[in-house]
């Protein structure tokens, strides 16, 4: 028999690995009080990266030239989940910076006098809501907005990133996690768009950005958390969307992004959201899969499997699990057909309710790659050998959110010492998993378009 060499995905997959394992190795022979240390979340550092960053960028940021809503988004949400905020004047730069964005006819820009297009118009949303207050909500010209969304409306049922721009599942997501958010979701934006999302979703059970294409963890989630904002979630599989999002997860004990592909800490909210949602989909996901209906919560966690630890208590002691602790996927059945949710179109009775099921991933181990391999003394990245940057910072404090909440049974119920891996003090902002909105600016923003 002729040996195989290894073919280049391989050869990838080995060398993160190796760099990965030799982080939680080094880790695991430190003396308890230096392991502690490494599993600390280093919150002042992370701010202060952020706002020098929003002061002032370099200019290799050139390229981004029509990301900056963008840039504005990643940096003030990452501020927020971090449990602080701008100064006034950096606040009132950021609203009358995007209001220059704002087109006159619908729509935000990746800069002044830049053509709307959803993917800015949605970090823009996001960015002004977090901001908060009267002045940066009202500078949103909700009418002007819904005339724009409904522009990008396609006959596929789907919508246009721009005019003339792509139809996927990217823009079905972006236009309607705005509208929902605005208070502006209507039967005329929602028609059509669950048939587009059902068609993107693949044999492997995730979703693709159009159809035909590759499962992958960004339009997942945003196929999935679109579904839900127009109380059409029970149309998709999702016992083998649950199958598909929980082997994502791999040795390393981050998520990949596909199938064979490498571990990318973005994901961490991309797949961890994706996770959080269906946490609050039991009763779709039992009725699909054939299992009784019952509403018992089992808030066990991985360490409660440990019997000598008595009174759960682990708020100096989370760096002392093991750092090459395996990660153990559960696996789902099949679909059947299932009844629609009540749930409403802005997603706050969705928040509000109460939490079915169990995590459906490792939550500790990917906080464990979090806090270790993608954790640098200021910002975060990808994976170990990359550098960091405010994409990464933003996604990765999201999923790092996204675990340290995910056995608590009620909204608004802070997570136990042992759900929080390291210090108690780690412990950041919780948000809309719909979303990516830190709780308290979504119930703000709920409020102020409900009377407006």
């Amino acid at each position: 028999m002729e040996n195989m060499s290894a073919t280049k995905t391989q050869e990838e997959q080995w060398m993160v690995q190796n760099q990965v394992f030799r982080i939680y190795d080094l880790v695991c022979q430190l003396p308890p009080h230096a392991q502690s240390v490494n599993f600390e979340l280093r919150r002042d550092n992370h701010i202060e990266y952020l706002i020098k960053s929003l002061k002032q960028l370099g200019p290799n940021f050139a390229v981004l030239d029509a990301n900056r809503p963008w840039l504005c988004y990643w940096i003030i949400h990452s501020i927020a989940l971090l449990g602080d905020c701008v100064d006034d004047k950096l606040e009132n730069d950021v609203i009358e910076f995007l209001q220059r964005c704002q087109d006159p006819n619908g729509g935000y820009g990746g800069g002044p006098g830049q053509m709307p297009h959803l993917a800015t118009t949605y970090a823009a949303i996001n960015t002004l809501i977090t901001v908060g207050g009267h002045k940066s909500l009202s500078s949103i010209n909700r009418e002007k907005l819904y005339d724009f969304l409904l522009r990008m409306k396609d006959t596929s049922g789907g919508f246009r990133m721009h005019d003339g721009g792509e139809v996927d599942v990217r823009a079905c997501y972006t236009a309607i996690s705005v509208a929902g958010v605005l208070n502006i979701l209507d039967d005329r934006l929602i028609q059509n768009a669950g048939d587009y999302i059902v068609s993107c979703q693949t044999y492997e059970g995730g979703i693709a950005g159009e159809p035909g294409s590759e499962a992958h963890g960004g339009y997942t989630f945003c196929g999935l958390a679109a579904m839900v904002l127009i109380n059409e979630v029970n149309r998709l599989d999702l016992p083998a969307l649950t199958n598909w999002v929980v082997f994502r997860q791999g040795v390393e004990c981050g998520f990949q992004g596909r199938t064979n592909k490498l571990v990318d800490g973005c994901y961490s909210f991309w797949q961890g959201g994706v996770a959080a949602i269906i946490q609050r989909l039991r009763l779709v996901v039992s009725e699909q899969m054939g299992l009784p209906n019952t509403s018992n919560f089992d808030s066990r966690t991985e360490s409660d499997n440990d019997s000598s630890d008595s009174d759960g208590d682990q708020s100096s002691e989370g760096a002392s699990s093991p750092a090459n602790d395996s990660c153990q996927p559960i696996q789902k059945g099949k679909s059947n057909d299932s009844p629609r949710i009540g749930v409403n179109n802005n997603g706050y009775n969705f928040i509000r309710g109460p939490i079915g099921m169990r995590p459906i991933f490792n939550s500790m181990a990917l906080q464990q790659y979090i806090l270790l391999c993608s954790q640098e003394e200021a910002g975060f990245r990808d994976k170990p050998g990359k550098r960091r940057d405010h994409y990464h910072t933003c996604y990765v404090l999201s999923g790092l959110s996204i675990c340290q909440y995910s056995n608590i049974k009620e909204a608004d119920s802070p997570p136990l010492p042992r759900d929080v891996m390291g210090p108690y003090s780690n412990l950041l902002e919780p948000v809309h998993p719909l979303y990516n909105i830190v709780l308290d600016k979504f119930y703000e923003a709920y409020e102020f378009f409900a009377r407006s």
